[in-house]
C-alpha cells in the first residue's frame, strides 16, 4: 500500500509517496496551495493517480508542543480529506521537517531559490519517512506482544 505524506503550507503543499511496500519514502514534488477545497481536490486526483492507500500530514506544532493555528488548519485539513475520501488520514509531529529538509538541501550544495523550491517537498519525505518508521516499530512492538 502506497502512502502520501503531505506538508501544508499556506502557499505550497509539499508531497512525498512511499513505495508499494510502505518501505521507502519519495519526494513527489510540491502543489501550488489555492485554498482548502482546491487543495483537497487536487489531493484526490494525486491519490487516485498513484493508488495511495493512506495520507499522513505534518502537525505543526509550537517547541513546547501547544498547538497553534497551523496545527489546527492541518488537522482540519486531514479532517476533510478523511470524509472525501474514506482514507486513514493520520497527522504526526513535525516540528523539525523544515529544518531538516533545509540541512539536507545545503549539504547537496544547493543554495538560495533552490533550497526554497525543494524544501517542502523533501520536508514531506522526512514527515512520511518518520511515519513509516513508527508504523513499522508499532507493528514489530505488536507482533511481539502476540507471540
Amino acid at each position: 500500500m502506497r502512502v502520501l505524506g503531505l506538508d501544508l503550507g499556506s502557499k505550497r503543499i509539499g508531497l512525498a509517496i512511499s513505495d508499494s511496500e510502505a518501505a521507502f519514502a519519495f519526494p513527489a514534488g510540491t502543489l501550488r496551495s489555492s485554498g482548502r477545497k482546491a487543495d483537497i481536490a487536487a489531493v484526490r486526483e494525486i491519490i487516485a493517480e498513484r493508488e495511495i492507500g493512506r495520507v499522513v500530514i505534518g502537525l505543526p506544532r509550537h517547541m513546547d508542543g501547544r498547538k497553534g493555528p497551523e496545527a489546527q488548519a492541518a488537522e482540519d485539513f486531514a479532517h476533510a480529506l478523511r470524509e472525501s475520501t474514506g482514507l486513514v488520514v493520520d497527522t504526526i509531529d513535525e516540528r523539525w521537517t523544515s529544518i531538516e529538509a533545509e540541512r539536507a538541501l545545503h549539504s547537496q550544495g544547493r543554495r538560495g531559490k533552490r533550497v526554497s523550491e525543494h524544501v517542502d517537498e523533501v520536508a514531506a519525505a522526512i514527515i512520511l519517512r518518520t511515519y513509516l518508521e513508527l508504523q513499522r516499530s508499532q507493528d514489530t512492538h505488536e507482533s511481539g506482544e502476540r507471540e
